[in-house]
């Protein structure tokens, strides 16, 4: 018997800004004087997680404009992103693709953003040596952010592709900054054969992630829960058999959805999309994939069965090569038992 913290996992969708241990952050708020209350791990806290904060995504992206001040050294560097593959293992993930962003790192302290991704790589490289993990990692592109640096952190990845680098994204406010003048960009990025994620279908409208899919090129979609919203995307999306990277606990918190209970990813797997759960932001959110899990299997009542074809999707959507992600797919068929009890009091009970 097993439980839910037990089953072999896949996150495609984890930002490494917002899966730092609050634990190292509390020694370098304190070691470097940020100005920020660092007294104890509760007062620094509602800085940079979730706490009684409104459920918005500028409350939410907040979290990220304090985190960019912890970034003081590479070694530091270092440390946060081994810290974060180290604990997605130890929530038994088998499988991550960890996306982040060089301009978040190397703004406060400006340092290189092309040493900072080979710092990133590094990390992730010793992590995935000492843990049983396999890591890709994906750099993301912000709306917000000058197209030019845009441009720059795109050549970035493609100068890394196969390196580590396996993903190109496209995060951000996609309220206020559309998604039309990446297009050159994603369009260069599938050239190159990296995988395309666009966050989308999340706070703006299910017409994001037709552009998405047809402007940038995604494969994947981040979020995307307001897809159902527009039949013809949808056909769209089931047509061209797009994944879509769910976040549940992140979209209570952002206002995406307001009950849990009533959270669309049921659905979405009943009009049969590809959805997966991911974990988004774990320290922001404090939760891990577990969590979402439970939340999925509990509250929503998907069942395991569904659970299980949800993380089978994962790793047939996983930025691999073809003969890589066949071997992903074939790994986990293995792992995962193809039943199991689920009796409403306890975990997930495998036998």
């Amino acid at each position: 018997m097993a439980d839910l913290k037990s089953l072999p996992k896949i996150d495609l969708h984890r930002h490494l800004e917002g899966s730092l241990r609050l634990e190292t952050l509390l020694e370098i708020a304190r070691k470097y004087k940020l100005k920020i209350p660092a007294d104890n791990l509760e007062t620094l806290r509602p800085y940079v997680q979730v706490t009684n904060d409104p459920a918005t995504h500028e409350a939410f992206l907040a979290k990220f404009e304090v985190l960019r001040h912890f970034y003081r050294t590479p070694e530091l560097i270092h440390r946060l992103v081994y810290e974060a593959v180290a604990d997605a293992a130890e929530d038994n993930i088998k499988y991550l693709e960890l996306r982040f962003s060089p301009q978040a790192l190397t703004r406060v302290r400006g340092f290189s953003m092309a040493d900072a991704a080979d710092w990133v790589i590094e990390s992730v490289a010793q992590a995935e040596a000492d843990y049983d993990i396999q890591v890709g990692l994906i750099v993301t592109l912000v709306r917000h952010d000058p197209i030019q640096q845009a441009r720059h952190v795109a050549e970035i990845a493609f100068e890394r592709y196969g390196k580590g680098i396996v993903g190109l994204d496209l995060a951000g406010d996609e309220v206020k900054f559309p998604s039309r003048p990446f297009t050159p960009l994603f369009k260069e990025a599938k050239q190159v054969g990296l995988g395309i994620t666009v966050h989308a279908g999340e706070w703006a409208s299910a017409f994001g992630v037709r552009e998405a899919v047809l402007d940038l090129y995604a494969d994947r979609i981040g979020h995307g829960v307001r897809t159902l919203e527009n039949s013809e995307i949808l056909r769209l999306v089931r047509d061209r058999q797009t994944a879509f990277e769910v976040c549940l606990t992140s979209n209570l918190q952002t206002g995406v959805v307001h009950q849990m209970d009533h959270h669309p990813l049921v659905d979405m797997l009943d009009v049969g999309l590809n959805a997966t759960i991911n974990t988004d932001d774990p320290s922001i959110s404090n939760c891990t994939l577990t969590d979402e899990y439970e939340i999925a299997v509990h509250r929503l009542k998907i069942g395991y069965t569904a659970l299980r074809q949800s993380i089978m999707m994962a790793a047939a959507a996983a930025f691999l090569p073809p003969n890589g992600q066949q071997a992903l797919v074939q790994k986990f068929d293995a792992l995962l038992p193809e039943s199991a009890a689920v009796d409403g009091r306890s975990p997930l009970s495998i036998s």
